[in-house]
């Protein structure tokens, strides 16, 4: 587990996505690529953790803190998706 470049999934052979989260918080006014197969996406901008000045104790609650919410988001979003019902179309 670890961030990626989306150059990574333009390669030959990459994996095929079916959702694409970007989660980097200086990224929303980027242009995001196409992504091959046309996943859902989305953008949630989050501060980046690994930005964080302060103690090891404020760190680790920064880094903390971002898995919670993506946690909860992600948890929420595929909780109430009707799955069986999405089709590659």
């Amino acid at each position: 587990m670890r961030s990626k470049s989306w150059d990574e999934f333009a390669q030959p052979g990459s994996p095929a996505l079916d959702f694409v989260f970007t989660v980097c918080d200086s990224a929303a006014n980027e242009v995001c690529p196409i992504w091959p197969g046309q996943p859902i996406t989305a953008h949630w901008g989050l501060p980046d953790p690994a930005a964080v000045q302060g103690s090891d104790a404020e760190k680790e609650k920064a880094f903390r803190d971002t898995y919670v919410t993506l946690d909860r988001r992600i948890e929420a979003l595929f909780t109430c998706l009707p799955i069986a019902g999405l089709a590659r179309a």
